[in-house]
């Protein structure tokens, strides 16, 4: 028991060691992208704390707060002219894919299937079960792990919308395209709603893409302005 927990410690280790190398990769000063893979690499130490049998809210926890570093780090280089937004939204989104994937394999029926505790299946999908059938809290959930993931993913969609204000600022955007925009924020909005407030998901979410759309508005204009 004692050799495994030293492996499993080691091999935890050595996950992160390799998260690390991709989140500070210009220190190397190779001037390549390859940066942008930690939103990926992220998901290896936090699906291997999963195996182990840690509480899986926890380890969503541990994830999020994983690429909001990554996203700070990103948000500073946009903010600086020396990052891509769209790259930095698009290793995100691939992130998030990798993991939904991950969420179909690891607790499959023919591998783990104790890992299924404290899930709720969505098709193939397993995702932390966070609410009973009446949005009551579960009673398996830990509260200090459920303010930290409902905030890291709060974070998360902010960092998300602040370099993209900060690009379109100012600039010619007609309203199609802000409109556009704003729909692609609703599957963000809808999850963050769930996972704060899923009695009033909907009209949540139809306020926080109102507010959006009237920053959009604010912040870009038409080209058609009067002189």
């Amino acid at each position: 028991m004692a050799e495994f927990e030293l492996n499993a410690i080691i091999l935890l280790t050595i996950f992160f060691l390799i998260w690390g190398i991709f989140l500070f990769f210009d220190v190397f000063q190779r001037n390549e992208k390859y940066g942008y893979l930690a939103y990926i690499i992220a998901t290896l130490p936090v699906n291997y704390l999963w195996l182990l049998g840690f509480d899986v809210l926890g380890v969503y926890m541990v994830l999020v707060i994983l690429w909001n570093i990554c996203m700070i780090r990103d948000l500073i280089g946009v903010l600086r002219k020396k990052r891509d937004l769209d790259d930095q939204i698009l290793f995100l989104l691939l992130g998030i894919l990798v993991q939904v994937i991950v969420a179909a394999i690891i607790p499959a029926n023919q591998v783990r299937p104790d890992l299924q505790k404290n899930t709720f299946q969505l098709w193939v999908f397993y995702f932390p079960d966070l609410y009973t059938d009446t949005f009551e809290i579960e009673s398996w959930v830990n509260s200090t792990y459920l303010l930290g993931f409902r905030g890291g993913v709060t974070l998360l969609i902010l960092l998300a919308i602040i370099p993209l204000v900060s690009e379109v600022k100012g600039e010619e955007v007609n309203f199609l395209a802000i409109l556009v925009i704003d729909a692609l924020f609703i599957p963000a909005f809808l999850y963050l709603t769930y996972i704060w407030a899923p009695v009033a998901m909907g009209v949540l979410t139809l306020l926080l893409c109102v507010i959006l759309l009237i920053v959009l508005l604010v912040i870009t204009r038409s080209g058609k302005e009067m002189k």
